[in-house]
């Protein structure tokens, strides 16, 4: 499925008052170790990005974690980068084959274990609004040349002391430079259904998530809308560090 085509609009400020890819002022790079502040986690503050494990079985349990850089943090956004080489912990087979690996069929009935690896390719930028039932992710190949966005439906980011919490909802969206779009893991999102990781009332709500998510791509809202596309990490960031407790409990 497509949106209609429309000529793309310029770039609108996003970065606290600099249109993106200008340069501002920011701090060192710090990690938030006491909780979001008042006014939000300031830019180039490190948290952490997480997904519990889907369904009874290991909802409980922090399965993917990554490390990230806050790039701006108010009461409309929360947008944070990836850096290529981050270590960042993802789901496995118990016996350490890779998720992807197994046949669809059984996938989400054998036992998952955790792995740490770097990120590899260009990074990421992903933006959140709060209560938003999905976050967009913007890809870039190598030189900075824009890929696409990613529109990952997951439960709204849950805020703890040095991070967000959520939980994947299988079902995604991709949306092209040209305005086109197309489902993506509707595959996994049934069969996540027939293993019992995701009952009839969550299915009914990632779908109205998801027919949300696509007005907003076909009448072309924020944040498609707001340059994103055009934004650069600072130069100063470092890459930031998977602590050692990275699955400690939200608190």
């Amino acid at each position: 499925m497509t949106a209609s085509s429309h000529s793309r609009p310029s770039p609108t400020t996003a970065l606290n008052g600099s249109p993106p890819g200008h340069g501002h002022d920011s701090p060192s790079p710090t990690t938030a170790l006491n909780g979001s502040p008042p006014g939000g986690w300031a830019p180039g503050s490190q948290v952490l990005w997480r997904y519990r494990g889907n369904g009874p079985r290991y909802r409980a349990q922090v399965h993917i974690a990554r490390p990230v850089t806050v790039v701006r943090d108010d009461t409309e956004l929360l947008a944070v980068w990836m850096a290529p080489g981050t270590q960042c912990v993802k789901p496995v087979l118990a016996d350490g084959t890779s998720v992807h690996r197994e046949p669809l069929a059984t996938r989400y009935l054998k036992s998952r274990a955790t792995r740490v690896e770097r990120w590899h390719g260009t990074g990421v930028l992903k933006l959140a609004r709060p209560g938003e039932p999905w976050s967009v992710w913007l890809f870039w190949e190598p030189g900075w040349r824009f890929k696409n966005w990613y529109v990952n439906l997951e439960e709204p980011l849950r805020r703890w002391a040095r991070g967000v919490d959520s939980e994947d909802h299988f079902l995604d969206i991709s949306v092209q430079p040209g305005r086109s779009w197309g489902w993506r893991d509707e595959d996994e999102f049934a069969q996540a259904q027939a293993d019992g990781l995701i009952d009839a009332e969550l299915a009914a709500r990632v779908r109205d998530a998801g027919a949300r998510a696509v007005r907003v791509i076909e009448e072309w809202g924020s944040p498609f809308r707001d340059g994103w596309e055009d934004w650069r990490p600072d130069p100063a960031w470092t890459v930031p560090s998977l602590p050692d407790d990275w699955d400690r409990p939200a608190s």
